[in-house]
């Protein structure tokens, strides 16, 4: 399909006085976005609010995934003082909600866990009561990695499911969706006090079924929030998008959400997993 773009996904280009800030906070300590890394349409909008999210361990990811902007390359060198710099610039940022992402590292032992885990510490040595919510890779199913990023005690643990299970052959091919169901349903199993959250695309082949599948099956799993989105090809060379999807059907999906039970669902076509996240604790 592809193709030209409705009104509903057009964004009015802002930047403002914070969005030159956050840039240049960023570049301070030597910090990645995945706003920036994985060309998210919000971009702006969040910079020019002070908000990011930061993605940790490179800019390379080891993953193939059709779908995604992040580089595929080498993966770089661990920044040991990442996690220090993060804080320091969530300090300067004055952010209440942090969120933190990484590229996934299948050449690391632990798949970078240990990295979140230290990440998740310095930002509580703030002390600045400030929620934090980590967007995780699957850790090839190692459930002693996960502990180490769930016994950090974030607020939210994110892990994204991406799309409808007949469709990862195509669109993530080295991911299995069981193995990130189970990664959701043994974060409840090792602490229930902690919010899992998951998020898919719409656009990619999917069917009406498929969607209902998927939002049943994050729920068997006791996942609390769930974020969907349209989704919006980087290049000629990704993915094509095969349906520009209307607002409304996305509304029908977040009634349907709650309905099952879902206690945050955030559902309409310039939803990204990170967008204002911090929304889901309000309630």
């Amino acid at each position: 399909m592809q193709g030209r773009k409705p009104d509903w996904l057009k964004i009015k280009i802002r930047g403002g006085e914070f969005s030159g800030e956050v840039k240049n906070i960023l570049k301070k300590y030597s910090l990645n976005t995945v706003c920036r890394e994985a060309n998210c349409p919000n971009r702006m909008e969040c910079f020019s609010r002070k908000r990011a999210t930061f993605m940790i361990l490179g800019k390379n990811c080891t993953r193939n995934c059709t779908f995604c902007n992040v580089n595929k390359a080498k993966p770089e060198r661990v920044d040991e003082r990442e996690p220090l710099n993060i804080a320091r610039a969530i300090d300067r940022l004055g952010l209440r909600h942090a969120v933190i992402t990484s590229v996934t590292r299948d050449d690391l032992e632990d798949g970078g866990a240990y990295h979140f885990a230290r990440v998740i510490e310095e930002i509580k040595k703030l002390k600045k009561n400030i929620t934090i919510e980590v967007l995780i890779p699957d850790f090839k199913g190692d459930r002693c990695a996960l502990k180490k990023v769930v016994d950090a005690k974030p607020d939210v643990i994110n892990h994204n499911v991406e799309t409808a299970p007949r469709l990862y052959k195509d669109v993530r091919p080295m991911a299995i969706y069981e193995r990130s169901l189970n990664l959701l349903n043994d974060v409840k199993e090792l602490d229930g006090s902690i919010f899992t959250k998951s998020g898919f695309m719409l656009g990619l082949g999917e069917e009406r079924e498929d969607v209902i599948g998927l939002l049943k099956d994050l729920r068997k799993v006791d996942c609390d929030i769930v974020t969907i989105g349209q989704y919006l090809a980087p290049s000629s060379k990704h993915h094509p998008v095969e349906e520009y999807v209307h607002p409304s059907v996305f509304e029908e999906y977040r009634k349907i959400g709650l309905e099952l039970g879902f206690k945050y669902v955030a559902s309409s076509p310039l939803v990204r997993s990170s967008y204002r996240a911090e929304e889901a604790l309000k309630g």
